[in-house]
């Protein structure tokens, strides 16, 4: 990552950022190399990034309680490819002893060793709308440098959500695009949330004590800075703004998005979509609906890879494996680095190839299409950070 320059001379940030209101967080953020203005491709085609290995995907995928273990066992399976690396956290002692003893059983990530499961000390309850998911984010993203190497986009997902598409599609179609662009939802127009998220000054129980309760919301609002916006210096803009967002409700919404905003070096990188189908109540309520059989259709057409929420054990999952992914039940979602046969229910990804081969299906075009659009010139440059 090169080095920020010193500030000059200090800026006014421009309006908090508020992202549409999410139960996990912004999906995709680039988090290594240079971050500069990246140029649209070409009207019609993506072009290839040479000869250089396809991107690494780095994968946070987090339980928002107990019994989210067989959640996360049938997430990883969908996700789960030798070239990219993944950390899974959750928060009870039987389901992180449990995913442990499942990583520990499978083959391909023993032998692989790109799946870590957060310890005891390194993941502790999290509030959903408080700021220790947001916290528990930057936590993970650096055990994720960490413990991984070369990884050039992070991809924060919950037990609630689900790939649309092999991991081969998506590589394949990342391959093509500029590794500094930032995939994350943002708007400068934050209407309602402005007096049901900003102002209110909450505290977040999980901060103090070691059970998971609802944030506490206190009597008094917070006044708003001038202009909604906030006196800082580059080099110290992350951290101003994680002590600003302690005390705000849904924290996560709007942290990442308030920093690559006012970021010079990321401003210029975002595309406004976080790649993820959600689907909203008319009116919209706080929380997109659960995904049922009825979403699927639009889910398999919208060049999508994720999706957003699904309840446990809901029949459009099965749907999903069987007809996007190719994945039977307790398999790993079948790839280039599976040589098996799948002759006579055989799993294909028994013996194992080399990771960075892809085999992408005819659906990774419908990714290419989608950033196809998002990159044209109407799309790109009009809707980044204002």
């Amino acid at each position: 990552m090169r080095k920020l320059p010193p500030p000059h001379r200090r800026r006014w940030m421009r309006a908090l950022l508020l992202a549409l209101p999410l139960l996990s967080l912004p999906v995709l953020y680039a988090a290594l190399g240079a971050a500069r203005s990246s140029p649209a491709p070409p009207p019609g085609r993506l072009q290839p990034g040479g000869r250089r290995p396809p991107p690494r995907l780095a994968y946070l995928i987090s339980g928002a309680g107990p019994g989210d273990g067989p959640r996360i066992r049938r997430l990883l399976r969908a996700l789960y490819h030798p070239w990219n690396c993944y950390l899974v956290g959750v928060a009870g002692e039987e389901d992180r002893a449990d995913l442990e003893a499942f990583v520990r059983g499978q083959e391909a990530p023993r032998r692989y060793g790109n799946v870590r499961v957060a310890a005891a000390g390194e993941w502790a309850a999290v509030t959903r709308r408080g700021p220790t998911e947001l916290a528990a984010t930057l936590h993970a993203a650096a055990l994720l440098l960490r413990e991984f190497d070369a990884w050039s986009w992070f991809i924060n997902l919950s037990a609630s959500d689900y790939p649309l598409m092999p991991q081969d599609d998506i590589l394949h179609i990342f391959s093509y695009i500029p590794r500094d662009l930032n995939f994350i939802e943002h708007t400068s127009n934050i209407g309602w949330k402005e007096h049901q998220r900003a102002r209110p000054i909450i505290v977040d129980p999980a901060l103090q004590v070691p059970n998971k309760t609802e944030v506490v919301t206190t009597k008094e609002k917070r006044s708003m800075p001038s202009a909604f916006k906030i006196f800082v210096g580059w080099d110290n803009l992350p951290r101003t703004l994680l002590m600003y967002f302690t005390n705000f409700l849904a924290s996560s919404e709007g942290y990442f998005h308030t920093v690559i905003c006012n970021s010079n070096y990321y401003q210029n990188t975002t595309i406004n979509n976080d790649l993820r189908f959600m689907a909203w109540d008319n009116p919209p309520r706080a929380h997109p609906v659960n995904l049922t059989i009825e979403h699927f259709d639009a889910m398999a057409n919208s060049g999508v890879p994720f999706a957003h929420s699904f309840s446990d054990d809901n029949p459009v999952l099965d749907m999903i494996d069987d007809r996007l992914l190719g994945r039977a039940s307790d398999r790993f979602a079948p790839g280039g680095w599976c040589l098996g046969g799948s002759v006579d229910g055989k799993d294909p990804c028994t013996f194992f190839g080399r990771s960075f081969v892809l085999r992408p299906t005819k659906r990774s075009a419908k990714l290419e299409e989608l950033l196809l659009k998002l990159l044209e010139p109407d799309n790109f440059r009009p809707k980044q950070c204002k």
